[in-house]
């Protein structure tokens, strides 16, 4: 059997999944994710029945935009200078803590001021651990095999986003509150920080440092504002995920316009990332993509879609379906956007360029929370929905006129830095 060169794509879709250290780097990141999915299910219903405020939930996301914008591009220079694996371990160890003041909050009914604050601290955490992660996975595994890795990366993800939802929405009121939830993460993040511990990562300590200072946190921006194709995709999911997501206002459509209570908020919060699972599996068995960026586009618009009839919808089967659909074409999305900011960055700045990734995205990610509570506030959670999905649509078209590149991407195990 004739072995293929290094580097260059395998037939084998699963060749990944024998990698040793992909392996566990996915079980540790299961662990995390289903907790903080537990965690997001206990954050907004206990919110949301303590204050009756479509604003309260908005809020949680405006929390996450500072810790963002300062932190995220530092995060990204020293994932780019220091061990990746080691601010990945730490990284939930820091969450774990304000879990911790979430729990004794909770408990105690202490203002919700506090639970701002925690969750302020959690942000700073995430905002060192995305880069990081991001930039991760090329330690851990052949390049040859990179493709399939960010493609299989959700398949931890978006099984724990399934699950940890539903199992977030039964806990509430089995234990009579939100503390056993945010008690769980706790233990989450300090497991988590052990498993890492055995992923082995090719880190070059001997290779030449950079000093932090304005131009090497501005290499990252630049290198992206110079590579339209991933400047493009970027900003097609930033303005998509700003103006197109509704999972802020989940606890208000289970509580007034779906009526199913906790219980049925969990199902709601797990259907995005059942889509996204099952997309994951759809694709995994599929050739790879030919025209990934037509592929990109129409998943957004699809995205955009459903959000639109999830909007209107006041059946819980057709709002399940929508989200499921939802998370269906994010999947496409996510796959696509990542491949390719993995494959067209050189190793020694996929740090910085993972860290102007996280800025936008998650930027776009907690103020399309706090823009979604602020139009539900006034003109009602309908309407704050369906305008989103609306302007989802719209970005669509003017990101196919404005980089017609992401047209001509084919396919994504042969893209090179060309490409952009």
């Amino acid at each position: 059997m004739i072995e293929p060169p290094p580097g260059a794509p395998t037939t084998d879709r699963y060749a990944v999944l024998r990698v040793r250290d992909f392996r566990l780097y996915l079980v540790s990141r299961f662990i995390v994710s289903f907790a903080q999915q537990m965690l997001g299910v206990a954050v907004g219903w206990e919110l949301f029945d303590r204050t009756h405020s479509a604003l309260a939930l908005g809020l949680v996301g405006l929390t996450h935009i500072g810790p963002l914008r300062v932190v995220t591009l530092p995060a990204g220079h020293l994932a780019d200078q220091l061990e990746r694996r080691g601010i990945r371990q730490w990284s939930p160890g820091f969450t774990a803590l304000s879990c911790a003041g979430l729990a004794a909050v909770s408990w105690y009914h202490a203002p919700v001021f506090w639970t701002y604050g925690l969750l302020f601290i959690s942000g700073v955490a995430r905002a060192f651990l995305s880069p990081a992660s991001g930039a991760f996975l090329p330690q851990i595994v052949p390049r040859e095999v990179l493709a399939d890795a960010v493609a299989g990366n959700p398949s931890s993800f978006h099984p724990s986003a399934t699950l940890g939802p539903a199992a977030g929405g039964f806990f509430i009121p089995a234990t009579g509150g939100a503390a056993t939830v945010y008690a769980f993460n706790v233990v989450a993040g300090l497991v988590c920080c052990a498993m890492l511990l055995g992923v082995r990562s090719r880190f070059d300590a001997s290779a030449q440092r950079q000093k932090m200072s304005f131009d090497t946190l501005a290499a990252g921006v630049r290198f992206v504002f110079g590579t339209p194709v991933i400047l493009g995709t970027i900003t097609l999911d930033l303005f998509a995920v700003l103006l197109g997501g509704a999972t802020s206002l989940l606890p208000i459509y289970a509580s007034d316009v779906l009526h199913v209570g906790p219980h049925g908020l969990g199902w709601l919060r797990a259907a995005l990332p059942a889509g996204s699972v099952c997309m994951a599996l759809v694709l995994a068995h599929l050739p790879p993509m030919r025209r990934a960026g037509h592929s990109l586009l129409l998943a957004v618009a699809g995205f955009g879609a459903a959000t639109v009839v999830f909007g209107f919808s006041q059946s819980f089967c057709l709002s399940f379906a929508m989200l499921f659909a939802c998370g269906a074409t994010d999947n496409i999305s996510v796959v696509v956007r990542h491949t390719l900011v993995q494959v067209l960055t050189p190793d020694a700045m996929r740090g910085r360029v993972s860290a102007v990734n996280s800025l936008f995205i998650g930027a776009s990610n907690e103020f399309g929370e706090f823009e979604s509570g602020v139009v539900a506030s006034w003109f009602g959670p309908v309407a704050a929905v369906v305008s989103g999905g609306v302007g989802t649509v719209l970005v669509v078209i003017a990101t196919a006129l404005i980089w017609p590149q992401l047209r001509k991407i084919g396919r994504l195990d042969a893209a090179t830095a060309t490409t952009g």
